[in-house]
C-alpha cells in the first residue's frame, strides 16, 4: 500500500513537473493547435448564426434619363438581414429597403416570406422589417462597448446573392465616424477587416461567441479590408423604438448654418473656450430657432453651456436631446453675446 501511494505521488509529481507544464504549453502555441481554435470558433459561429441570418431581394423605382425623357423602371436589389425575435422581427439597413415596392425574404431552410417595412431611420442606415411567422431562430444580441481592436470577428450575409456566406477578421478600430444619407454622422462605428461586398448589407457582425455586435453597412470602394459596422447598442435602440412607434423622433432646431471660426479677441472678450462657432444661415418659418429669436448671421457657440463648434456637433447634441427638452443656446450677434432659450421640438 505504502509503496502504491508513493508511486502516484511521484507520477503526480512528474506530472506537473516544470517539464510538463512547458510542454503542455508549448503544444498549446502549436501553430496547428491555434489554427484548429480559430477554425472551431468560425465554423462553431457559422452553425449558431447561420438560421438567423437571410437574404432580402427588393424591387426599387427609380427614373432614368432616355432620349425620350425620364423614364421610371423597376430595379432588383438586395441585402441581408438578420432575425432580432423569433416572432418576425428582421435587422437590416435603411439604404436596402428604403422607397421599395416589394420585399421578399428568404431563410436559410428555403422558405420565403413577403415582408413588410416596420420603421426605418436614414440618419443610422438602420431599419426593421417583418414576415408572417413564428418560433423562428433569433440571434443574440451582444455588447459592442466591450469590443476590443484585435478581437476576432465574423460577417455573415449574401454578398452578390451567395447566400449564407461567412468572413472572419478582426476588430481594425472603434470609435470612428461615418456620414450617414441623411447626412448626419453616425457614431461609435465599428471597423472590421472582414470582407464584405454588396450584399452584405445589414447582415450581422459577430464575436467569437455568436454574439451579434454590429450591423454590417458600408465598405471602402476601391480599398481592401476597411469594412463597417453599425454597433449593436446604437442598433438595439433604434429597433426598439421602430417597433414600437415605427419612426425615430429627434429634438430639431430649424436652422441651416457652416462653421465659423473666431478669432482671438472675440473669445478672449466673452469668456469663450471653443474656437469656432456654426453661423446661421437661414431660419425655417416657426421653427424652435425661430420662435428663440435665432437670426440669419447669428454664431451659435453652446447649448445648454456645451461648447459646440461645429454643425456636427449640434446634431450630436440634439440626438441625446429628449423632444420637449428647453435649450439655453448662446450665440454671438454684431460683436455681443446673447442667450436665447429653443423649446426642442420634434423633426417629424
Amino acid at each position: 500500500m505504502r509503496n502504491n501511494l508513493l508511486q502516484t505521488k511521484a507520477y503526480r509529481e512528474e506530472e506537473e513537473s516544470p517539464t510538463s507544464l512547458s510542454n503542455s504549453r508549448k503544444e498549446e502555441q502549436n501553430p496547428d493547435n491555434l489554427l484548429d481554435a480559430y477554425s472551431h470558433a468560425v465554423m462553431t459561429v457559422a452553425e449558431k448564426l447561420g438560421p438567423t441570418v437571410l437574404s432580402i431581394k427588393t424591387i426599387q423605382e427609380v427614373n432614368a434619363r432616355t432620349p425620350r425623357g425620364v423614364v421610371p423602371f423597376d430595379m432588383a436589389g438586395g441585402g441581408s438581414g438578420v432575425i432580432i425575435t423569433p416572432d418576425g422581427y428582421i435587422l437590416t439597413n435603411s439604404h436596402v429597403v428604403h422607397n421599395t415596392k416589394g420585399l421578399e425574404v428568404s431563410l436559410s431552410d428555403g422558405r420565403s416570406f413577403s415582408a413588410q417595412v416596420v420603421g426605418e431611420d436614414p440618419d443610422t442606415d438602420l431599419a426593421v422589417i417583418r414576415i408572417p411567422s413564428s418560433d423562428l431562430p433569433a440571434a443574440e444580441l451582444g455588447d459592442s462597448d466591450r469590443l476590443k481592436v484585435g478581437q476576432l470577428v465574423i460577417a455573415i450575409g449574401n454578398p452578390f446573392g451567395f447566400q449564407a456566406t461567412v468572413t472572419a477578421g478582426v476588430v481594425s478600430a472603434t470609435g470612428r465616424t461615418m456620414r450617414s444619407q441623411s447626412g448626419r454622422l453616425i457614431e461609435n462605428i465599428i471597423q472590421t477587416d472582414a470582407a464584405l461586398n454588396p450584399g452584405n448589407s445589414g447582415g450581422p457582425l459577430v464575436d467569437s461567441r455568436g454574439r451579434v455586435v454590429g450591423i454590417n453597412t458600408a465598405i471602402i470602394q476601391y480599398a481592401q479590408g476597411i469594412c463597417f459596422a453599425i454597433p449593436i447598442n446604437t442598433a438595439r435602440w433604434v429597433a426598439g423604438l421602430l417597433i414600437k412607434d415605427g419612426k425615430i423622433r429627434r429634438a430639431y432646431l430649424g436652422i441651416m448654418g457652416q462653421n465659423k471660426p473666431l478669432n482671438k479677441f472675440e473669445l478672449r472678450r466673452h469668456g469663450l473656450n471653443n474656437e469656432s462657432g456654426v453661423e446661421v444661415h437661414q431660419v425655417v418659418k416657426e421653427s424652435p430657432a425661430e420662435r428663440a429669436g435665432i437670426r440669419i448671421g447669428d454664431i451659435i457657440v453652446s447649448i445648454n453651456e456645451s461648447a459646440l463648434q461645429s454643425v456636427d456637433h449640434i446634431h450630436r447634441f440634439l440626438t441625446k436631446v429628449e423632444v420637449g427638452t428647453n435649450l439655453d443656446i448662446t450665440v454671438l450677434r454684431e460683436g455681443k453675446k446673447l442667450n436665447l432659450r429653443a423649446h426642442a421640438d420634434s423633426a417629424e
